[in-house]
């Protein structure tokens, strides 16, 4: 009769096991008490199989067919419960099995993919208190009696925060690492947002509020892009940079859908505590997915060269001083690819900022529909993006991976990106009497299009420089947050004094989209540049 002892090597062991054939007996073997808890230590499991020499040799033959528990003695991979079975036999003639409990889940994953996951997570909570704003400034304007300016002002001092801190956050990403200025952006953010509710009665205060929301969501881009360079390889890199930048799509749906009926049941403070609470929770739980834990991930993480987790802070700080002059930026300028990204950056963002600010408007007041319709109708872009963000960065990867030239592929989807809306805007500011659903539909499916951008625009800074990645991006991006601060209040002041959507909302896009798509086709590459030699 074959014994099985179970030695409790750790406490993780939680189940009684069943040998259908032969008789079991569980002891201890040892002379210190043994405890089993249901929380595991050292997440390994051994269990001591002792028999003589002839029936051990019976068990060789038929250890294949003898299942306990679903799990194989033969020290074979399980598969139930995520057990991992190895064994070995002893000088004494015993059967060593040990199993190692696999939790969470996700713990076998690549560390990439945990990171761009949770990083396109932080993206969702970005742009949920980017928009909470701007479906709770209506009750917010009542209650303190705002009026429109006051009300505009205190939505475009985001940007004022959006706008200066781009660089900074590119130039501590190379310094520091993407995912520490990462987690720091979001925390600032998310208790920047978390304040509103009580600073709301103070003007100044709520607009220092707002900056710092705008601060914090502005280093991420660049963290973002640098985490991305480091870690993702070139064929990956189109879905990589998609599914995170595609997370501000469904974090504008998100935020969109979710803060009407909060305000309405529970308060616009509501909205301000609950989205500033999930981004407090994603700090801490980024901290299990970064860290170096064995529950966490198995492969070491890709570190930025400048930075190492065992070099002090001290020692990080002391780059900061230098690190400035060590930036190319002679040769940033002197590039003609950099300023086709800044170029294009910039007439991007006039057409997303301007049309995000004015569409709910646009649909009220010129298609006659009411704030309801209104609101579910503005959700219609983000939503379509999500879609349109997973079949071009799966479009642009294949053509990557079957040798199609980099930089042609990035010109490709930012021509979609570009000529999809104004051949929209075109349609729609002609006067062909169209019914509004289907001006709504033309709309729609032209700003969807416009994401194409993540796999052209947004992979180039990768491309060109993964080391300056995130410092590239912040020069862009800096570029590309003017049209939050102009372009909205530009668009109100022409509606103004027009008096027509065409010429206020649409003529400037249509502009900066055609003209975009034409210095995009000429300058643009994704050929790597080493800037630091040029310089």
């Amino acid at each position: 009769m074959a014994k099985l002892t179970i030695r409790a090597e750790t406490t993780s062991f939680s189940h009684f096991l069943h040998y259908k054939n032969h008789k079991v007996s569980i002891f201890n073997t040892f002379s210190r008490p043994q405890r089993f808890n249901i929380l595991p230590q050292n997440h390994i499991l051994k269990l001591r199989v002792s028999c003589s020499i002839t029936e051990r040799q019976k068990e060789e033959a038929a250890e294949k067919e003898k299942i306990v528990n679903g799990l194989k003695v033969n020290g074979e991979l399980a598969k139930n419960g995520r057990l991992i079975s190895t064994s070995s036999y002893d000088a004494n003639g015993d059967k060593e099995v040990g199993f190692e409990w696999s939790w969470p889940p996700w713990k076998n994953l690549p560390q990439r993919y945990k990171l761009i996951g949770t990083t396109s997570l932080a993206f969702v909570i970005c742009n949920m208190d980017k928009v909470n704003l701007s479906v709770a400034i209506i009750p917010m304007s009542h209650q303190f009696g705002w009026n429109s300016s006051v009300a505009g002002l205190v939505q475009s001092s985001f940007f004022w925060g959006y706008a200066l801190s781009q660089l900074p956050g590119g130039w501590l990403s190379k310094i520091f690492g993407g995912s520490r200025v990462l987690e720091v952006g979001v925390l600032v953010w998310s208790l920047a947002t978390m304040l509103v509710p009580f600073l709301a009665g103070f003007m100044p205060a709520l607009i220092f509020s707002r900056i710092l929301v705008g601060i914090g969501e502005g280093v991420s881009p660049s963290a973002a892009t640098d985490l991305i360079a480091r870690t993702i390889p070139l064929e990956e890199r189109s879905r990589a940079v998609s599914f995170v930048f595609g997370g501000l799509s469904f974090g504008s749906v998100t935020g969109l859908l979710l803060a009407p009926p909060l305000i309405q049941n529970y308060g616009w403070e509501s909205v301000f505590y609950l989205f500033g609470f999930l981004g407090v929770a994603w700090f801490s739980g980024f901290q299990l997915v970064k860290e170096d834990r064995p529950w966490s991930f198995t492969e070491p993480m890709s570190w930025p060269p400048s930075f190492s987790r065992n070099k002090s802070l001290r020692s990080s700080l002391g780059e900061l001083g230098t690190s400035i002059k060590d930036v190319p930026w002679k040769a940033f300028f002197r590039s003609t690819a950099v300023w086709a990204m800044i170029y294009t950056h910039f007439c991007g963002s006039w057409g997303h900022y301007t049309c995000l600010s004015w569409l709910p408007t646009y649909f009220s007041e010129e298609l006659n529909l009411n704030l309801t319709e209104a609101a579910w109708v503005s959700v219609g872009p983000p939503l379509a993006s999500i879609l349109v963000t997973s079949i071009a960065s799966q479009f642009a990867d294949s053509l990557i991976s079957k040798g199609v030239d980099t930089s042609l592929v990035r010109k490709i989807c930012q021509s979609i990106a570009f000529l999809s809306p104004a051949t929209c805007m075109i349609l729609s500011s002609l006067d062909f009497g169209l019914p509004p659903w289907e001006v709504v539909t033309i709309l729609t499916g032209g700003l969807a299009l416009s994401s194409f951008a993540l796999s052209g625009l947004y992979c180039t800074h990768q491309d060109i420089s993964p080391e300056y990645a995130s410092i590239l991006l912040g020069i862009t991006n800096t570029v590309g947050a003017v049209p939050g601060i102009v372009g909205v209040a530009l668009t109100g002041y022409l509606l103004d004094t027009t008096h027509s959507w065409s010429i206020s909302l649409f003529a400037p896009s249509i502009f900066f989209y055609l003209t975009g798509t034409i210095v995009w086709i000429a300058f643009a590459s994704s050929k790597p540049q080493s800037f630091s030699e040029e310089d």
